[in-house]
């Protein structure tokens, strides 16, 4: 894949000032990004709830129009995966594929949420928002693992309109058409995809939209808040709640205003299912959801939000199931997209055996804990909780071998090998993502300053009927010195634009 090295916006110019100040602007006011810093990099609003910070650009991250054709098809094959990973895993609660896919996929789940999760009710409800996270390295692009929770839903949407804000100011020319957005999607794509998506999970169901942001994600609750407030300008009834602003009755769930109670048709969770047991009410809304007085979406089906889905996918045994799920392009894809990854289960394994594809220096394994002793050379690979645990989201109880001295790292592995009871872990190759130069403004310097790093590009794909449309796609670019690519304070984070002048 061929992205723009750089942004072509001249570095230092009173116009790309102008341009950060009034996009810092638009984001203040919406609430998603703070006014002033505290000591972490955060700002910290009336509520005590902290408001992102991070580094802005004069432009978006370019991509070429061959880039643009890639993400746009992707979300059809992420579609297909995750349709072909609910039916292995129903087939093996069956037996027509091998127990040990369910027992993974199953691990450390309390038995009242994994009886639940199997209910004909919902057996082919699938999340409606994918996001991957994909590197861009030397030899193509890499998947490092997929959110069906994702945040960052509002921040994208917010972030795409205060950039073609700017375009439509530079561009507005008398007696001219207005030129069509560059941005992926265009102005409001995140919008109109959320919007899309959310009707067709509600159908008919009668009711508004209730956005659940919980405690423990409350860091996004602005931006959900600013998403449900442009849901209100199209005509959605949609609010942005707490988890304690749902009520119950024998008619369903719903919200209580001043004017009497309104009904919930859709439930959006903005929640992980390992925090259930913090969520106010949590039982009476599966229960209303069992009952079909309301729509909840993403579905309760913690099999499908475990990274270690990508060790199914490369698993020798599994073969026959995948080559018959997918069609083979998309199998190709994926292939070359998924990166290898093992789960990381203590069990011995038989002496005659060998963990499939894993090796150290071309030599098979048959014990992870032969990978305490490998120099930091043969040891690029990350260790990663596969899901249902507070440390599986925000690149949290992420380690990374070669970024390690050999104690640590060891000490890291034996600590997620004994967790698999309740948190099992994946093993997964290191890849490493290609440099890039864009510039940003530096509040110190006042200054439009150029930096040097890796990107990670989250595509959010909204889920219609059969079809994952794209709706836009944020860059994180974190410096060269940062082996975790995620949200920070010292990273810049853009929408997505094509760039018709690059190279593809």
């Amino acid at each position: 894949m061929a992205l723009a090295q750089h942004s072509r916006e001249p570095l230092n110019s009173d116009e790309a000032r102008r341009r950060c100040l009034a996009i810092r602007d638009v984001l203040v006011r919406a609430g998603v990004y703070g006014p002033a810093e505290t000591g972490d990099g955060a700002a910290t609003t009336d509520s005590s709830i902290p408001t992102p910070r991070f580094r802005l650009a004069p432009t978006p991250f370019p991509l070429s129009s061959s880039d643009v054709t890639f993400f746009q098809e992707l979300g059809q094959d992420l579609l297909s995966f995750y349709r072909a990973l609910n039916r292995l895993y129903q087939d093996s609660t069956r037996g027509t594929q091998p127990a040990w896919v369910a027992a993974y996929l199953d691990q450390g789940k309390p038995e009242s949420l994994i009886t639940y999760s199997r209910m004909n009710r919902f057996r082919n409800l699938i999340p409606g928002i994918i996001r991957p996270d994909v590197i861009p390295t030397t030899d193509g692009m890499v998947i490092t693992e997929l959110d069906s929770v994702p945040g960052g839903i509002g921040l994208t949407g917010c972030l795409t309109r205060a950039y073609d804000d700017q375009f439509t100011i530079e561009r507005q020319s008398p007696g001219l058409p207005p030129e069509r957005s560059p941005l992926i999607a265009g102005r409001d794509g995140m919008l109109q995809g959320f919007a899309a998506m959310l009707r067709a999970q509600q159908g008919d169901q009668e009711g508004c939209l209730a956005i659940v942001v919980s405690d423990e994600a409350k860091e996004y609750r602005a931006e959900m808040e600013w998403m449900a407030q442009r849901l209100r300008e199209i005509g959605y009834q949609a609010f942005c709640v707490e988890p304690r602003a749902v009520h119950f009755s024998e008619e369903g769930l719903f919200l209580q205003e001043e004017t009497g109670p309104r009904p919930i048709g859709l439930l959006y969770r903005f929640f992980e299912l390992f925090d259930l047991k913090n969520i106010p009410k949590a039982e009476l809304v599966m229960y209303a959801a069992k009952k079909g007085q309301v729509t909840v979406t993403p579905p309760y089906k913690p099999a499908l939000e475990e990274k270690l889905a990508f060790g199914l996918f490369h698993h020798p045994e599994l073969a026959p199931f995948w080559e018959q799920a997918l069609r083979p392009e998309t199998a190709i894809n994926l292939r070359r997209l998924l990166p290898r990854t093992w789960i990381l289960d203590p069990q011995p394994v038989p002496p005659s055996a060998v963990i499939p594809h894993l090796t150290i220096s071309g030599r098979a394994v048959s014990d992870f804990r032969r990978l305490a002793q490998t120099t930091q050379k043969e040891r690029q690979l990350v260790l990663k909780p596969s899901g249902f645990s507070e440390l599986a989201w925000g690149s949290r109880g992420v380690s990374i071998g070669h970024d390690l001295p050999q104690v640590e790292w060891a000490t890291a592995l034996e600590q997620a090998l004994q967790a698999f009871p309740t948190t099992p872990y994946v093993l997964q190759e290191f890849h490493k993502g290609r440099l890039f130069e864009l510039s940003y403004f530096d509040e110190r310097s006042d200054t439009v300053v150029p930096m040097s790093g890796r990107v990670r590009l989250s595509p959010y794909y909204f889920v219609v009927g059969d079809k994952a449309e794209l709706g836009g796609i944020l860059a994180t670019l974190c410096p060269a010195n940062k082996k975790i690519i995620h949200g920070m304070v010292d990273a810049i984070m853009a929408p997505c634009a094509i760039a018709p002048n690059l190279a593809s």
